[in-house]
């Protein structure tokens, strides 16, 4: 049985929002850091889909495959949307399965802007900015994402103040970052941020999986690499 939302400390009920073709290590990433809490806090963990059956990373599009390879994995979920339990944090991570028509993408959609105002945080992985962008709920705010992919992103959220250069960025209780190995430093950051203890749990479990975060959320090689203009900066 699902824990109630913590309303007094830190957060407790995380859910993944899974979907077709989603990346793997957008939702690994950040797991491994909450293994690592999860020694001293209470973490409960909720994989959500639109249904029960396995959700696929593999592309829908066989363009998006060429080769034929089978080296996607699947995941089970834990709940459906219709069941979900009561949410601390809602993680959206991306992958090519973001780049779905919004009828593909209807029920993750329409269950991403039912939950928002009910969590106390919301995190997106790379290119699930994409996803949140297309629900509205990050116009006028800001945000940012892959920046490989920021032409096939940003486009999705005309409204939204995209940031560049950034690894992260936080706006309120949302949370985005740049692409794919950036779940690890916005969660790293986040545990940092929302835990009393969070610089302690930081550098005990950086240390053990044998990573160095980066600590600086302007920290982008990346957007000079694909030629993205500083922009949004505060």
């Amino acid at each position: 049985m699902a824990q109630p939302v913590n309303t007094t400390g830190p957060p407790r009920n995380y859910g993944v929002l899974l979907y077709r073709g989603y990346d793997f290590q957008d939702v690994s990433g950040p797991l491994e850091v909450l293994y690592g809490i999860s020694n001293t806090h209470q973490i409960n963990l909720f994989l959500l889909a639109q249904t029960l059956d396995p959700v696929l990373t593999r592309p829908r599009m066989a363009a998006m495959n060429p080769t034929n390879s089978s080296v996607y994995p699947t995941t089970l979920p834990t709940h459906t949307f219709a069941d979900a339990p009561d949410l601390d944090v809602l993680i959206i991570p991306g992958g090519l399965g973001m780049r779905a028509s919004d009828e593909l993408l209807q029920t993750e959609l329409k269950y991403i802007t039912e939950t928002y105002p009910k969590v106390k945080y919301l995190i997106t992985v790379c290119t699930g900015s994409a996803l949140l962008a297309r629900t509205g709920i990050l116009d006028g705010r800001r945000a940012t994402t892959n920046k490989t992919s920021w032409k096939g992103v940003v486009h999705f959220g005309p409204l939204v103040k995209w940031v560049a250069p950034a690894r992260w960025v936080v706006d309120g209780n949302i949370w985005t970052s740049a692409g794919v190995t950036a779940g690890f430093d916005i969660m790293f950051a986040f545990v940092k941020t929302m835990y009393s203890d969070g610089q302690e749990l930081v550098d005990v479990w950086a240390k053990s999986i044998e990573y160095v975060p980066h600590e600086d959320s302007s920290w982008d090689p990346f957007s000079a690499m694909n030629g993205i203009p500083t922009q949004n900066q505060l």
